[in-house]
């Protein structure tokens, strides 16, 4: 029996990923696509050839799970009416808008028991799990800095900047919420949870919300944690940078102002002691290949085969977001502030 899938919500535009990551699967069927616009669902549907379904209820009632890739804003009232009828859901990240969204989420799912996954594509990325590697055997010594460039160049074009990303209401936030928070489960995964958070955030191009921000995490160890993210990075390389006693990690290629930067040597990482210190590993990130977001997808649909717990879950969601939240509130104080348990 092949595995029914709707995809409820497209004005974020990782539903094209998506939404051709399920088509390429043989033994998934999508069997419609729903939108608050009917006229965007109707256009959506129409490039990739799939049903329009203008009955929101009618179209989870014919799925086995559903994808949301709404505005953020909506996440929470279409899990609601996934659980309803008892679906497993794949969620856009950021979970919600506020933390009372994000605990609403939660609520929903643990009374009525669905699956749920929250989409990290990070998660997916053989270039990072090269770095957890790493990290595992100790080959940096003591970390003691971690640093995360996170980002893209949308903010330059008109077409994002009246875009709902710009609508603190539909958005929850700026730059900090919707890229950073890749980089808050970035850390959470290697590092585990910080203790405290401190940011600060600017609007140069004038927008309701920041289109660039730094956020700086302390652990409890003394390791810090660096997150710039922009929506203006006309073209950058690095992205990620990890110090430790013993050596260190460079990686390039991981976002859409980086991809453009290098053909080789994505992952270098420096050991103290041995001759010449730099090597490259021969590991190409899954953002360079332009397949990303649909390694979500598919992962998606393996643990719904499979069975078992999301490779990605609930509380990852909430977790990087109480990162991300901590950090707008110490924007607002001027001071540190602890990240909510």
């Amino acid at each position: 029996m092949r595995l029914k899938i709707a995809i409820l919500g497209v004005e974020h535009y990782h539903a094209n990923f998506w939404t051709r990551a399920f088509l390429e699967r043989p033994e998934v069927q999508v069997v419609g696509v729903w939108d608050a616009s009917g006229a965007v669902a109707a256009n959506f549907a129409a490039r990739h050839g799939v049903d329009v379904a203008p009955d929101l209820s009618g179209l989870i009632r014919k799925s086995h799970a559903v994808a949301i890739c709404s505005a953020t804003s909506d996440h929470l009232a279409l899990v609601e009416a996934a659980a309803a009828a008892g679906r497993p859901v794949l969620c856009e990240k950021p979970l919600g808008i506020d933390r009372a969204q994000c605990d609403a989420i939660a609520d929903v799912v643990a009374r009525t028991g669905i699956r749920f996954m929250q989409s990290f594509p990070k998660r997916f990325d053989p270039a990072n799990h090269e770095i957890v590697r790493l990290l595992k055997e100790k080959a940096l010594g003591r970390v003691t800095l971690c640093r995360v460039r996170h980002g893209h160049s949308h903010g330059l074009t008109e077409d994002f900047r009246s875009a709902w990303f710009v609508d603190p209401a539909r958005s929850g936030g700026g730059t900090l919420l919707d890229e950073g928070v890749h980089a808050a489960d970035f850390l959470r995964w290697m590092f585990g949870e910080p203790e405290t958070a401190y940011a600060t955030l600017s609007s140069t191009l004038g927008l309701p919300v920041e289109d660039t921000a730094v956020a700086t995490f302390r652990y409890a160890d003394g390791m810090i944690a660096e997150v710039t993210t922009s929506w203006c990075f006309a073209g950058a390389d690095t992205s990620i940078e990890i110090y430790g006693t013993e050596g260190s990690i460079l990686l390039s290629g991981v976002d859409i102002a980086s991809r453009p930067a290098r053909e080789a040597d994505f992952l270098r990482v420096f050991r103290r002691g041995e001759e010449g210190g730099w090597s490259a590993l021969p590991v190409v990130p899954a953002f360079k290949t332009g397949v990303f977001h649909e390694h979500v997808a598919w992962a998606f649909v393996d643990a719904l085969k499979k069975g078992g717990p999301m490779p990605v879950t609930l509380e990852d969601g909430q977790r990087a977001f109480a990162m991300i939240d901590a950090a707008y509130r110490a924007a607002a104080a001027g001071a540190a502030q602890p990240i909510a348990r």
